[in-house]
């Protein structure tokens, strides 16, 4: 399963910072405008992303803005998770993703994980950095 995230109109820059903050690219995207129904899209939406992917950490996420007269309601009832290799990972991606955010919960040592936090970044999406307890 992959997450397919909808924005009110900034899906453009949301998807170059998570691409930056997560060390990913973004695979492809398209505007309103660059689509088939480009000719028949309101001006104010002729820039705005139609469908886009970024590849990030071995993961996808898809994203688009939403399409003229879609109201948005924000994001509620789910986090996206990012595991971290090491606790030292963990604390640079929530630095990273934080930026510009609100920190939900700070990130620290958990009784299931050397490091935990919860976030909801710039653009109001709500994440979870989550580093696995070492093997012993």
């Amino acid at each position: 399963m992959e997450a397919y995230l909808s924005f009110n109109g900034n899906a453009a820059e949301a998807l170059a910072f998570y691409a930056k903050s997560l060390g990913g690219k973004i695979l492809f995207s398209m505007t309103f405008g660059e689509s088939p129904m480009g000719k028949d899209t309101p001006d104010s939406h002729k820039k705005k992303i139609m469908h886009a992917t970024l590849e990030a950490r071995g993961k996808q996420i898809m994203a688009s803005d939403l399409p003229p007269g879609m109201a948005f309601d924000g994001y509620k009832g789910f986090s996206l998770s990012v595991q971290a290799k090491d606790v030292k990972e963990g604390e640079q991606l929530f630095k990273t993703l934080s930026e510009g955010g609100k920190v939900t919960m700070p990130y620290a040592a958990t009784f299931w994980s050397p490091g935990f936090g919860m976030l909801e970044d710039k653009f109001g999406v709500p994440w979870m950095v989550n580093v696995d307890q070492p093997q012993s």
